[in-house]
């Protein structure tokens, strides 16, 4: 519902709202309600962010971390437009993740918070596993970690200072010659 709003508002980007928390403050005369917002906003297309709002209404909260999220937009090179590069794994407080690259039809296996990520990111491919704390602040920030070590063949080549088919030649001859010895 809030996505498809969203979509007609700003065609660039895509949002996904992720977790609300209702935080109360006790005060003299009772309590006071505020809340927080997490939302994961990207272009379906390698880029992707994620932001936290908190405010005393939803639908402020929402707005600040849409706002936040399309702030820290980080870009993730994809491999045929549809999955990583590369097995990665990602790290933040006790929330760790391992996310691996899949054949095509594969689809999306990853729970909640990563699946929001992955949806924003315009993977179609992915297999993933949330080991540790189930937080969804900590599963987004572990994702993000992963993605932002993630390197296409290109970035390793020029780093390297060689070709790109030399880098990813290899890799495919030692997939080759692990078949025929196995």
């Amino acid at each position: 519902m809030r996505q498809d709003q969203n979509e007609k508002g700003d065609s660039e980007f895509v949002d996904k709202l992720v977790h609300i928390n209702r935080v109360a403050k006790v005060v003299k005369g009772g309590r006071r309600f505020g809340f927080a917002a997490l939302v994961v906003a990207g272009d379906q297309n390698g880029r992707v962010g994620y932001g936290h709002g908190k405010a005393r209404e939803v639908p402020e909260a929402i707005r600040k971390a849409t706002e936040a999220a399309k702030r820290n937009m980080v870009r993730v090179p994809l491999r045929e437009g549809r999955t990583l590069h590369h097995d990665v794994n990602g790290h933040f407080g006790a929330g760790h993740v391992v996310l691996r690259a899949a054949p095509a039809g594969t689809g999306i296996i990853a729970g909640g918070p990563m699946r929001a990520v992955f949806e924003t990111l315009g993977v179609q491919d992915v297999v993933t596993k949330s080991i540790g704390t189930s937080n969804p602040y900590n599963m987004v920030k572990a994702t993000f970690e992963a993605l932002k070590a993630m390197s296409s063949p290109r970035q390793v080549a020029a780093k390297r200072g060689k070709k790109v088919s030399e880098i990813v030649g290899r890799r495919s001859t030692t997939a080759v010659k692990e078949t025929a010895d196995g």
